[in-house]
């Protein structure tokens, strides 16, 4: 018989819907298993982000840097431009509503831990250098892999890359809902539960409505540039948002991206080019979401905060998005990294960070495949008549 495929959204769901209705009623020593689980599934994210970040980002950037053209530059450019701008309407919109909308007086120490039970065990295990070393060194071996002619060393950092991606697929996707069970049953113990799931609503309705507004904008500028109805564009590019929706995937939705660009009136061979490439690099809905999601739990505990910061932040977090694997959730796990070293967020943060991102991801990703309609428009109507392919 064909086995019963659930995707991690519905998993999620499950693990928090139980992890609140059990954890008033579950006894002492099972409930300790979860604490236990938590904390060694902590220890291992912690020690994987580095390596996650060295095993991503150095071979996007190389990947993207030895490839030439004017096509590639213009591309590039827009991309990391919609998603910076993307990114700073989302901060100036959080910024504006979520302090009157959060309460900063939720706790957010049953996260973390149980209050009275602690694990069974722990083990320790410190990661192999901190979060900033290895942003550095994956901009160094990144730019350097581009320029360097030898393929060796390429090949190595590709194989190094895929087993980085294999364990995000096979081992820390397939646990998030385990984990994710044992922090909502934290939570419930703590009768911490109302309060944070009160916020998480607040914040998935302003997000949901930044990202309506960021596709309007993006088609807006497109329909300036090709003189065409906006309105009209976007409509037309709703059968690759609602498939995104199903496949939480930007890299399956490509070929109804690329359809739908196509009958939007972009070349075949502009759309060819740009909307698989954007799957990759255009990550405007993951972006808003995680600068949302971060501003608001940062609001929601009193930490400080500020422009130049979140500036930074986004700066830094469009870079990263890029090495976001094709798998849900990864690209929340491609950013925890970029939250620890610039925002400062610890364990109990980031794993309220990815239960609140990935309660949205499908939003997120049906963004990102519908802004790229956007950018092969603009492509196609900058270069049109200038350029021969």
């Amino acid at each position: 018989m064909k086995r019963l495929h659930i995707g991690l959204l519905p998993r999620v769901v499950i693990a928090i819907v139980l992890g609140i209705c059990v954890g008033n009623y579950l006894p002492v020593g099972i409930t300790r298993l979860f604490v236990t689980f938590n904390a060694l599934f902590g220890e291992f994210l912690g020690f994987a982000i580095p390596l996650i970040i060295v095993g991503l980002v150095a071979v996007a950037i190389a990947d993207i840097g030895n490839k030439a053209g004017r096509l590639l530059l213009l591309t590039v450019a827009i991309a990391y431009g919609s998603t910076l701008i993307a990114g700073f309407i989302s901060y100036f919109t959080g910024a504006a509503l979520f302090p009157s909308m959060i309460d900063k007086e939720v706790s957010l120490d049953a996260v973390s831990q149980v209050p009275g039970l602690l694990p069974y065990f722990k083990v320790a295990i410190p990661p192999l250098m901190d979060v900033m070393t290895a942003l550095v060194l994956s901009f160094v071996l990144g730019l350097g892999l581009a320029n360097l002619k030898s393929t060796v060393l390429k090949e190595v950092c590709r194989d190094f890359s895929d087993i980085i991606t294999r364990v995000i697929a096979k081992v820390i996707v397939p646990l998030l809902p385990l984990y994710i069970f044992g922090i909502f049953l934290g939570m419930a113990h703590a009768g911490q539960v109302y309060p944070v799931l009160v916020v998480f609503v607040r914040i998935i309705l302003v997000i949901f409505g930044v990202h309506i507004f960021v596709l309007l904008l993006q088609y807006t500028v497109a329909g300036l540039l090709v003189h065409r109805n906006p309105l009209k564009l976007l409509v037309k590019m709703l059968p690759a948002y609602f498939t995104a929706l199903g496949t939480q995937s930007s890299a399956a939705t490509i070929p109804v991206t690329l359809a739908q660009a196509v009958k939007n009136g972009v070349s075949e061979k502009i759309a060819g080019f740009v909307v698989p490439l954007c799957a990759t690099i255009h990550l405007s809905g993951s972006t808003l979401k995680i600068v949302a999601c971060a501003l608001a739990l940062m609001i929601m505990q009193d930490m400080p905060y500020d422009f130049p910061m979140f500036a930074g932040f986004i700066c830094l977090l469009g870079i990263t998005m890029v090495a976001a694997p094709g798998v849900p959730g990864g690209a929340i796990m491609a950013a925890l990294g970029v939250l620890q070293s610039v925002l400062g967020f610890d364990e109990a943060t980031q794993a309220l960070m990815i239960a609140l991102y990935i309660a949205m991801d499908s939003f997120g990703t049906a963004c990102n495949v519908t802004g790229d309609g956007a950018i092969a428009l603009m492509i196609d109507r900058i270069l049109k008549k200038k350029t021969k392919y």
